[in-house]
């Protein structure tokens, strides 16, 4: 792996035309963020799907690869880009190597910056110290997981029990808040999401597990919802979703036995289902009126929830259950009426989003913890040892290629313009068509 900073010979980008505008506006790409930004976990579309985009289908080290950026320190924080900036996280310890951080004894926790026309870093700041005596972390994850979330000129950079930083674009520190430590199992893992003018964080650690919100301008608490069930095991990772079901915005909130429906306004909780699952970490999607998560270890399944119930609906509106390749890490993705999913274990599978029932299911092979992608007819495999896979959905899986990259790759792809932003362990990569 190079040491150094590398670019590649330029080739053209093409702008996207009026057709393309069209239908990410019908996707619902319009937010915060201008059209191009990638501003948070899954996109801004929150669900890793994509249409009308030229993205690669196959890349190598030297291959389609316009810039390489070598970086040093340890995370699985997935880049999120805003004004031709990508920006992500990561730990560095006194301890480490050149290239990684050590997952014991005191760390550093980071935001870097890279420009993304050339992969030049722009800055790296700390802006939380962690201590010596902070509890270990699974051996797979990092001390900088969660992904960040930008929104109207903001960064609001989460690093789980050590704390909460917002920042502007230029990594200044705007607020930070390290009152809600909580003692984890496992180390960090779930993103933030913005809900009005509220940062929703889940802080599901081995005591009290709790819902967040904190205030966007000043990071003050707002309100917190405790989960309000006895678990054996309280820890879980999820990124939450927001949904609205008639006019009503929920907060899908899954933990560890139990996900529950939450109000903004006040943090109350709408609905809620309970089910047998801890260590939950895909995030759930809505699609055709079903919410759809996860239920995490040790056996998990694919639950399709109506939510327009109220207190406990586990017996009225649980719809359907499906065990199969249901992942564990991986998020899943939406394609008209089936649901695409991959285990951990590389088990791929298509499931009926109305009524459960299994399409097919194919096992693929490899070891998978980024969430899946679908571009059009064409989803992404990310494999945890660099490979990824592409294939063409329909009635089965085509496999279109297979691609590799050096290192172990965890985090999940950011897009701009129609090329791919890979954070592979040793640094990032922008693959484009070249």
């Amino acid at each position: 792996m190079p040491t150094t900073h590398r670019l590649y010979p330029a080739r053209p980008i093409f702008a996207a035309g009026l057709s393309i505008l069209l239908s990410i506006l019908c996707l619902g790409f319009l937010s915060s963020a201008a059209y191009g930004d990638w501003p948070e976990f899954r996109g801004p579309n929150q669900n890793g799907i994509l249409s009308a985009l030229r993205l690669p289908t196959e890349w190598s080290e030297n291959k389609n690869v316009i810039w390489f950026s070598p970086t040093k320190g340890l995370g699985w924080s997935s880049p999120v880009i805003a004004r031709d900036k990508i920006y992500f996280t990561a730990s560095f310890s006194e301890n480490a190597s050149e290239s990684n951080a050590d997952l014991s004894g005191a760390q550093s926790l980071k935001l870097l910056c890279l420009d993304a026309s050339t992969g030049k870093p722009i800055f790296e700041k700390s802006l939380l110290e962690q201590p010596a005596n902070a509890p270990s972390i699974h051996k797979k994850n990092s001390h900088a997981s969660p992904t960040p979330l930008l929104h109207e000129g903001k960064l609001y950079v989460h690093f789980g029990h050590q704390g909460t930083v917002c920042t502007d674009l230029d990594g200044n520190i705007v607020w930070s808040n390290r009152e809600h430590s909580y003692p984890p199992t496992h180390g960090n893992g779930g993103s933030p999401i913005v809900v009005n003018d509220l940062l929703i964080l889940t802080c599901d650690g081995g005591e009290t597990p709790y819902t967040l919100a904190l205030d966007l301008k000043t990071g003050n608490e707002r309100w917190r919802t405790p989960r309000g069930i006895t678990s054996e095991r309280t820890f879980s990772f999820c990124t939450p979703q927001l949904i609205t079901v008639g006019n009503q915005q929920q907060i899908i909130s899954p933990g560890s036995d139990i996900v529950q429906s939450i109000s903004p306004i006040d943090g109350s909780v709408i609905w809620s289902v309970r089910y047998e699952g801890f260590s939950v970490i895909p995030r759930p999607l809505y699609h055709k009126g079903l919410v759809y998560i996860s239920t995490g270890y040790m056996i998990p399944k694919l639950l399709a929830i109506d939510p327009t119930g109220r207190g406990d609906t586990t017996k009225t509106h649980l719809k359907w259950t499906y065990k199969g390749g249901v992942p564990n890490t991986p998020s899943f993705v939406v394609s008209g009426d089936q649901i695409l999913l991959v285990s951990d274990a590389g088990i791929a599978a298509s499931v009926d989003a109305t009524t459960g029932k299994e399409n097919w299911k194919k096992r693929i092979g490899g070891n998978y913890s980024a969430s899946l992608m679908l571009v059009d007819d064409k989803l992404y495999f990310q494999g945890e040892t660099g490979e990824a896979i592409v294939f063409r959905v329909g009635s089965e899986l085509e496999e279109i290629a297979r691609n590799t990259l050096p290192g172990r790759i965890f985090s999940s792809y950011a897009v701009i313009d129609n090329d791919w932003i890979i954070r592979a362990e040793g640094g990032v990569y922008r693959i484009g068509n070249r």
